[in-house]
């Protein structure tokens, strides 16, 4: 009778709240300049608004104007006086916490969240799991166990402001209502090493009636194959009740046949966009390819022309200005003090009505050693083709070019770790080179013209990755390895595990 009950009260908040969200759908371009001018007159007294003219701004355009695109270096300064303690300096007053995130260039980041800026990291998973439930018209996973996949909820202080990573971060704002069903314990989310924790998930969760599992794909595979090596069976025999994975940090198609193969049975999936600026985007309809862009979220979104990006005079678009299937930088103003801020992920645009996109790479994740400017949608697609085409089975890759080879013409070098090897590699290695240059008109000329030979692939052992992870410090968590490179740092690490 109570599972009935639950059941029923979140279908009737699902319905409700999916309602109340066409609003926001219908009015996306009227609501996002609204957001700006209010971003903005609640921050003109802040020692960025006064530097940047803030109370002189009326418009997008005249914000554009008066407020350069910026990444972490840009902001640092002043997240250092924030970092003091300092208020009124990117927002109105000192942050509620820090996100702390890995930095490539500037060590750990400390990514401001605001007061006003936490609800609506726990609102957009809220409005995630209310769609899919409104869409599916069941919601039966409410009556079993779940697992929020988490750093550690510890959180240090810095100049009293709390902070962790932002998995941590929420687990101190998961509702009341879903406390009881959640997984792993306490216990075991402050446990720092990854495989240790990994290995007590499944203790804790092997013979309990697991309907939802969150995560992103990397560690979903390291928890199922653990489970599989434990009892010898599928995923859908261990838990018959699964119903929902929600994931999210990286893009899930190329971990498809890998995941479908290690549950042996349907589960349905969505995918979300949240980050440690944001809670951006999540698939509002789960039977659809796209995430619905959340526009009514305390972000302001400008979108760079992929090929303009990092040059002079580039353009700053809006919604209204946005083509279908283009590649956009992305940039962010924020209720927690971000100023068009270049978050580092690229977009593409599927739908306007509403706004949906697709993850399609990160502005510093690309090959164009030769002028090709391969980004990871292409390569991803490439693959997914590939793999439907011969039944085969990856683990992970990465690309990296081969500038200098010890003989014959320059090339891209994919180093593949196979789950399910193709019958014949040299088939596989021609029709992934084909898929790659259907997407990238450049490849396909430099392949054509002779300056590139056709990509190689150097096989890797078994748990290469994984191996590869754990010896730079960045197993598990949502730490994922970059599939492209322009240079060969990772490369040159991952020679060690080629067969």
């Amino acid at each position: 009778m109570l599972s009935f009950l639950k059941k029923n009260i979140a279908l009737a908040w699902a319905k409700k709240h999916v309602q109340k969200a066409k609003e926001f759908k219908n009015n996306p371009e009227r609501d996002q300049e609204k957001l700006l001018l209010s971003l903005i007159a609640t921050a003109k007294k802040t020692l960025f608004g006064r530097e940047h003219q803030f109370e002189n701004i009326r418009s997008i355009t005249d914000f554009q104007q008066n407020v350069p695109i910026a990444d972490y270096e840009d902001l640092k300064p002043y997240i250092e006086r924030v970092k003091k303690g300092q208020s009124n300096i990117l927002w109105t007053d000192t942050p509620e916490y820090f996100a702390k995130t890995s930095g490539t260039t500037s060590g750990s980041k400390y990514i401001p969240i605001s007061k006003e800026g936490m609800p609506y990291q726990i609102a957009g998973a809220q409005s995630a799991l209310f769609h899919y439930i409104s869409k599916k018209e069941n919601a039966n996973f409410v009556t079993g166990k779940m697992i929020f996949l988490q750093g550690s909820p510890i959180l240090e202080e810095v100049y009293g402001i709390k902070t962790g990573r932002l998995s941590g971060i929420v687990a101190h704002h998961i509702p009341n209502y879903l406390q009881k069903s959640r997984l792993p314990s306490w216990e075991t989310n402050i446990i720092d090493d990854w495989e240790t924790k990994v290995d007590k998930i499944v203790e804790e969760t092997e013979k309990e009636n697991m309907t939802l599992i969150s995560g992103i794909p990397p560690w979903l595979i390291m928890y199922f194959e653990k489970l599989n090596e434990k009892h010898g069976k599928k995923i859908k025999e261990l838990f018959p009740n699964l119903q929902l994975i929600v994931t999210g940090g990286v893009n899930y198609e190329p971990y498809r046949d890998k995941m479908e193969d290690l549950m042996g049975g349907d589960v349905d999936i969505i995918q979300t966009f949240p980050a440690s600026e944001g809670f951006f985007a999540f698939q509002d309809d789960y039977t659809k390819e796209g995430l619905l862009l959340l526009t009514n979220h305390g972000i302001f979104y400008e979108f760079v022309p992929l090929e303009e990006y990092g040059k002079p005079g580039a353009r700053r678009l809006t919604l209204k200005d946005i083509e279908l299937n283009k590649d956009y930088a992305l940039i962010l103003t924020t209720n927690s003090g971000l100023w068009a801020y270049s978050i580092g992920d690229v977009v593409r645009f599927i739908d306007k009505k509403p706004h949906r996109i697709l993850v399609s790479g990160r502005t510093k994740h690309f090959t164009s050693a030769f002028g090709e400017h391969v980004i990871a949608f292409e390569v991803e697609e490439a693959m997914k083709a590939t793999l439907e085409k011969y039944s085969a089975q990856i683990t992970e890759f990465h690309l990296a070019p081969q500038v200098n080879p010890a003989e014959g013409l320059p090339f891209h070098e994919w180093f593949i770790e196979f789950e399910k090897e193709p019958a014949d590699l040299q088939i596989f290695r021609d029709e992934l080179d084909e898929q790659l240059r259907k997407r990238n008109n450049y490849y396909d000329d430099l392949i054509s013209g002779n300056i590139l030979q056709k990509l190689h692939i150097s096989r890797l052992r078994k748990n290469a990755f994984h191996e590869y992870a754990k010896s730079q410090g960045k197993l598990g968590g949502q730490n994922k390895t970059p599939r492209l490179a322009n240079d060969r740092k990772i490369a040159d690490l991952l020679e060690i595990y080629k067969f």
